[in-house]
């Protein structure tokens, strides 16, 4: 049982979700304070204490793994999640594969009640999606998403919901494209030669913003065979390569802006929490699979293997 400082909220911990970035920190692939409980995606109930919102025990919550010391040049300029002193919930303190987590009161929000804490840790994830989304202008734009995993599919959504003129969604598998265009896709397309020249039709010379999600280098590439001239390749996945070869005559001759994100801040989260309660993102579909945390090895590898039929995998205590 953690124990709760003054300024902390006890919470129990129902449903959590599994990631990439789980995986990476288990295998080592992510540096990490071993041991560790891993888990950043957190919908629980508050236990003990109150959250800035003044929700006590009994109230489902969810929670912002992103911690950070308040008071360095990044976090006076509201740049929070930069903190070169902050750390991850589920990275550098103990997460939510457990029966219970701590965080601070600041970190806690509360959930109406027509979301569902199996679907809420999503929201999570959402909020990374919103954060790097309002870091450049997409209402009005036509946008093409590659990679249609968890966040494309939230990246595509949210985009719609944003103004979108299009959102286009990018994957080899038919079975991502069916899911995007369920969830109100303009178009998908296949990953391949081909997709630069489909999307150019579609769009008039190329989509305005291109959001690059799988974390592979040589995506940016494909990335910048869609944007048009003058576009902006927004980077979401986390790459961890030291080399790599990409294009670089294409950034010369397109001239577009190269925009990345990381992580989120406290204001995304309410402002995601809106957006699934008022149905303008859809959860459910994504949620493929429930797995008691106690299976939690057998969820890893569910993650390490990208296969059709398997979207997010929950954990559930």
């Amino acid at each position: 049982m953690p124990e709760p400082g003054p300024d902390d909220v006890l919470v129990r911990v129902a449903h959590s979700g599994i990631c990439g970035t789980d995986l990476k920190i288990f295998t080592g692939g992510m540096p990490a304070p071993y041991p560790i409980v891993m888990g950043h995606e957190i919908s629980g109930e508050v236990i003990e204490g109150r959250s800035g919102d003044g929700v006590g025990p009994g109230a489902r919550v969810l929670v912002d793994p992103v911690l950070y010391c308040g008071s360095c040049a990044d976090c006076r300029a509201g740049r929070t999640n930069l903190c070169p002193h902050g750390a991850v919930i589920g990275r550098e303190v103990n997460g939510g594969f457990a029966d219970y987590v701590v965080a601070p009161r600041t970190h806690v929000f509360p959930l109406p009640r027509p979301i569902d804490s199996r679907t809420a840790p999503l929201i999570q994830v959402l909020t990374t999606v919103l954060h790097a989304q309002r870091r450049t202008t997409i209402a009005g734009q036509s946008v093409a998403v590659l990679g249609l995993g968890v966040s494309g599919q939230l990246h595509v959504q949210l985009a719609k919901a944003l103004g979108a003129t299009q959102a286009i969604g990018v994957t080899r598998s038919a079975w991502k494209r069916g899911i995007a265009e369920q969830l109100g896709a303009d178009l998908t397309v296949s990953t391949g030669g081909e997709a630069a020249a489909l999307i150019a039709e579609a769009t008039g010379g190329g989509a305005d913003v291109v959001i690059e999600t799988t974390g592979i280098v040589r995506s940016i590439a494909d990335a910048l065979a869609i944007v048009r001239p003058g576009g902006t390749v927004l980077l979401f996945g986390i790459y961890t390569a030291t080399e790599a070869a990409l294009p670089f005559y294409q950034l010369y001759y397109k001239e577009p802006t190269l925009q990345s994100a990381r992580a989120a801040k406290n204001e995304d989260f309410p402002a995601s929490i809106d957006l699934v309660a008022r149905g303008a993102i859809r959860l459910e579909p994504l949620v493929t699979h429930v797995l008691p945390v106690a299976d939690l090895r057998q969820a890893l590898g569910m993650i390490e293997r990208d296969v059709d039929g398997r979207m997010k995998v929950i954990l559930e205590n």
